[in-house]
């Protein structure tokens, strides 16, 4: 027998094999024919697998939308992937925000309240973003791979004895509706052979196909890891962001809340009302930084005879010739001028002298 007669052979072999499997299973959905059912502990097995893939599916792509939101560059990095080239690096969102605020800091001026408010704002932002970018890359390789691995490996694997199983059963169902055909000795003797070499070979594939079922268990486990890393991974990204705002939140407590404009127009700070002192106990914890001056506090430095001494509460850049630009925790001289505005008195500073709003000031006894 030469090739191309096996070959032959073998593709009307695996040509009758189809035709018989094909008739089956249409006669088993128009109910002329019986069908082997697998028993209940393979049956729940293949149920488990298939609900494990469902849901690995949709927990393994929302994540990938929490990491990345923009579908453009999702599907960039999935073609980089196949193509099994490294995606090229790209400034994600917060250091965006935080380059756009330092440059705007940087052209109103690092010496502005503004300006200086917004590159601290901007070198936060910054850092936020690198934080998020340590966040997707931790979370794709603890927790994304090893749930792409099990859809991509173990399951096709699965999928596929499952496939050759229902093929063996197929294989056994026609050969025992041949039996119940067959009418002559010698071909119920073949047909008897028949079933039980399917039957054996059905029998072999429910085993391979239950061993790898059962490991669907040691599957649950290590994903129950990778969630823990995954859950670990969010952790230490929200607390770096929480410290990072905290920092943040306490320099630029130390800023007034009622900025002077960036031109040269004079504006008067608002004395803080009583009711500022009241503080919740977590409000406390986050802004201890910050300094209210007592309205008692506010009129001793008005009343005051001859200078004192005075603590700057916060930073204060000059709006005209005619003021004093202040250093927070500095201590300069203060007197009061008759006829100055209220809100105002005099400080000294060495040779410098000039007028500073009075709500920045903490006198000193």
């Amino acid at each position: 027998m030469n090739i191309m007669d096996f070959n032959v052979k073998k593709l009307a072999a695996d040509a009758g094999t189809f035709l018989s499997r094909a008739v089956q299973f249409t006669e088993e959905k128009l109910g002329q024919a019986e069908k082997t059912e697998l028993d209940a502990h393979l049956e729940n097995l293949l149920s488990k697998a298939e609900c494990t893939k469902i849901w690995t599916e949709k927990i393994m792509k929302q994540t990938e939308v929490l990491l990345q939101p923009n579908p453009n560059a999702r599907i960039e990095e999935f073609v980089y992937e196949k193509l099994d080239r490294k995606a090229p690096s790209r400034i994600n969102n917060p250091e965006l925000l935080g380059q756009y605020m330092i440059d705007a800091g940087t052209e109103f001026g690092p010496g502005t309240a503004y300006g200086n408010a917004l590159i601290k704002c901007g070198e936060t932002q910054k850092r936020i973003g690198t934080a998020d970018r340590e966040l997707i890359h931790t979370s794709a390789l603890n927790f994304l791979t090893p749930l792409r691995n099990f859809i991509e490996g173990d399951y096709k694997t699965i999928a596929k004895e499952r496939k050759l199983l229902q093929n063996k059963r197929l294989d056994l169902d026609a050969a025992k509706t041949r039996l119940k055909k067959a009418k002559a000795a010698e071909t119920r003797a073949s047909s008897e052979q028949e079933l039980r070499i399917t039957q054996s070979e059905f029998d072999r594939q429910a085993e391979i196909t239950r061993l790898l079922l059962e490991g669907i268990s040691s599957t649950h486990a290590h994903h129950l890891r990778c969630l823990n890393d995954f859950v670990e991974a969010q952790m230490t990204y929200y607390a770096q962001c929480y410290q990072y705002m905290l920092d943040l939140q306490k320099q630029l407590g130390s800023f007034p809340s009622n900025y002077h404009s960036n031109n040269n127009q004079t504006s008067v700070a608002p004395i803080p009302s009583a009711s500022s002192n009241v503080i919740g106990s977590s409000a406390l914890t986050s802004t201890s930084s910050l300094v209210i001056t007592s309205p008692s506090n506010l009129t001793d430095l008005k009343e005051c005879s001859g200078s004192r001494k005075a603590r700057v509460l916060y930073d204060y850049d000059a709006a005209n010739s005619t003021e004093l630009s202040l250093l927070a925790d500095e201590v300069i001289t203060v007197f009061s001028v008759v006829g100055m505005d209220s809100d105002w008195l005099m400080g000294e500073r060495g040779n410098q002298k000039g007028r500073v709003p009075i709500t920045y000031l903490e006198l000193l006894n």
